[in-house]
């Protein structure tokens, strides 16, 4: 996939970036299909009680086309910021709007969603904490939180930096990629081990309910074995999955 690298004219800011077709905006459907069950057994049947599941960041629509089968009767809502992300979603889901975490907000009424995906998000922001906020905001009491990250701490970040080399996840320029393994610019500006993830997600609000861990697509073939055995350690594993309630 070519990166904002090769595009030939740089990004002027974060802006900029991720208004390039070229950005990547999914991240694999097997850390979606966790994620999705974890939601689908908070939720439970919507014969019970429909409710409305809001992907924020939702992208090109992957994660909310993965979780909706999974999620049958109730109302999956994508939200991004970025106009050609919608365009994407908009072929993957019925819904999807436009909405900022940060500035005016995002366009629910406060208490109105019971479920929030945060797939891969919270490391592209400059200010996490308002983000947090504002999905606090729009929960409704003992509303869930779905959030997934890259882990830090994945255990062969363990041996990169051991090495001397910058860990997987980490990038130093929105113009390529330097001291670490990958070829792609994804943006990211925060990392969380599975200890800072739970103490930031409690801090803002929130009690965390449980923490798994997902592979990483990205991971060279032959050792995506060791990548799957390692999820059974969430401190171990590629990517941090984690469930918590509002408060």
């Amino acid at each position: 996939m070519t990166t904002p690298a090769t595009t030939g004219r740089p990004p002027r800011d974060l802006r900029d970036f991720y208004e390039n077709p070229a950005v990547p905006v999914a991240s694999g459907t097997p850390r979606s299909l966790r994620q999705a069950r974890m939601l689908a057994r908070a939720l439970g049947p919507a014969a019970r009680t429909p409710r409305t599941v809001l992907d924020i960041g939702c992208g090109d629509g992957t994660a909310a086309a993965t979780a909706a089968p999974l999620l049958p009767g109730h109302r999956v809502i994508g939200v991004d910021w970025s106009q050609d992300a919608l365009r994407r979603a908009r072929t993957r889901i019925p819904y999807a709007v436009r909405g900022e975490l940060t500035g005016g907000g995002l366009p629910f009424a406060s208490a109105s969603a019971d479920a929030v995906l945060f797939s891969e998000v919270i490391e592209h922001l400059v200010d996490p904490d308002a983000a947090l906020d504002e999905i606090r905001r729009i929960l409704r009491p003992g509303g869930h939180l779905m959030l997934s990250t890259p882990n830090l701490a994945a255990w062969y970040n363990r041996g990169l930096l051991l090495a001397g080399v910058q860990p997987v996840f980490s990038e130093v320029s929105l113009r390529g990629i330097h001291g670490r393994p990958g070829k792609e610019v994804v943006g990211h500006l925060r990392l969380y081990t599975a200890r800072a993830l739970k103490e930031f997600v409690a801090a803002s609000g929130f009690t965390v309910v449980r923490l798994e861990g997902a592979p990483f697509h990205g991971v060279p073939r032959p050792l995506r074995p060791l990548d799957r055995l390692a999820c059974a350690r969430p401190q171990l594993a590629s990517i941090l999955l984690l469930h918590a309630r509002r408060t």
